[in-house]
């Protein structure tokens, strides 16, 4: 076939996640949807905040001309200013809205940014567990993708790090909370990796780019629980947000990039960021929601809920005997898998019509990542299955 074999195979094999989620589908059409019990896909079951609501019912009632209009490609001005502004009060920052680039949600930010900065033979670092998808984005910019496997408290294993990190390493990509453990870097992680890093930039005589993923930021449930922002830490540093979980929003694919102004040649970075969203069209994210989360930059939606989820799947199944790694943030549940195969015991969960996502793609093998992002009832349904799910086993 005369085609790209590369985007023919992304193509014609789904990630894991989805897989299982056209799974339940499927399913679902067979014996109810309320019969099938789906924690694969990481889909926010809670309302935008009525603030997102508001404004939109607002914004409708005016002139929709002007409203649904082109912006500037790197986002209206008012938009990004409003980030900006809400960056520095939130963070101590000093970002202008000169540094920040609108894009359509996490993943453009992430596949735009290791656009504007790899070349061919580069290497992007993540740790595991992480995001299967980074893989895709990282070698579709044109770098290497390494791992370095997880430490036993899903913080960072350093010195798999210095194993792994070397003068062809343009990046390392970090997302706190973490999607799949839940698992939030600590300020002390964070020290210790910016003196890394910059002890390996003067080292290779160039940046090695710290890419910090951030679409769950907001979602941590304790108080004791902080999240570091990065680039008071480590100044060569691309912050990559979505809205689609702090507002939840994933299908109106709304986000931001944040060049970090001390960044070393922070102007260049940002035309680079400038020109991979050209390149592969991600110019003028869509103009309704850029006016949304102008009207709304600090919202978020009640993550009560993930919290009232998250406590009462954790505490029955560890109570049944599933080893759980306690979520400080995200929502996700991060289980080590009863058997050895993690996939095969994904597999016998759907006899409970139980669709759970085996962690391999993840980049660890052996656990089990459970979205409990659905209702409450859901989970509470799914309870006597999980019992008898371990119990057979």
């Amino acid at each position: 076939m005369n085609i790209n074999q590369k985007n023919y195979s992304l193509g014609t094999a789904r990630s894991v996640i989805r897989e299982i989620f056209e799974y339940g589908n499927r399913r679902a059409l067979e014996v109810g949807r309320e019969n099938v019990y789906d924690f694969s896909l990481g889909n926010p079951s809670v309302a935008a905040p009525e603030s997102v609501d508001k404004t939109i019912a607002e914004l409708v009632k005016n002139d929709t001309c002007a409203l649904h209009s082109y912006t500037s490609a790197q986002g209206a001005p008012s938009t990004r200013k409003a980030i900006s502004d809400s960056i520095n009060e939130r963070f101590g920052e000093t970002s202008t809205p000169d540094d920040i680039y609108i894009t359509c949600g996490a993943a453009a930010s992430l596949t735009i940014t290791l656009h504007a900065i790899c070349n061919n033979g580069d290497k992007v670092i993540a740790f595991a567990p992480f995001f299967p998808e980074y893989k895709v984005f990282a070698e579709g910019a044109g770098a290497e993708f390494c791992i370095v496997p997880p430490a036993g408290d899903f913080q960072i294993d350093f010195d798999a790090l210095e194993k792994t990190i070397d003068k062809n390493t343009k990046a390392v990509i970090i997302n706190s909370p973490n999607n799949p453990s839940g698992a939030v870097l600590t300020e002390q992680t964070i020290i210790r990796l910016a003196a890394v890093l910059k002890q390996k930039s003067e080292q290779y005589g160039h940046p090695v780019y710290l890419i910090s993923d951030e679409p769950y930021r907001e979602l941590v449930y304790d108080d004791s629980v902080k999240v570091p922002y990065i680039t008071r830490y480590y100044d060569n540093t691309f912050v990559c947000y979505s809205y689609s979980k702090s507002l939840s929003l994933p299908g109106e694919r709304i986000g931001y990039i944040f060049v970090c102004n001390r960044m070393e040649n922070s102007n260049a970075c940002y035309a680079a960021v400038c020109g991979a969203g050209r390149m592969l069209g991600f110019v003028c994210a869509p103009s309704l929601m850029q006016k949304v989360i102008e009207k709304n930059p600090t919202a978020v939606s009640d993550i009560s809920v993930y919290k009232k989820n998250r406590d009462i799947l954790y505490n029955a199944l560890t109570e049944y005997g599933y080893d759980c790694i306690h979520p400080d943030g995200a929502f996700y549940l991060f289980v080590k898998s009863p058997i050895a195969d993690a996939k095969a015991f994904c597999e016998l969960a759907k006899k409970y019509d139980l669709l759970l996502v085996p962690s391999d793609s993840f980049g660890c093998e052996g656990y089990i990542r459970i979205s409990y992002c659905v209702s409450t009832d859901m989970i509470n349904r799914s309870l006597p299955l999980f019992e008898k799910l371990i119990k057979e086993i």
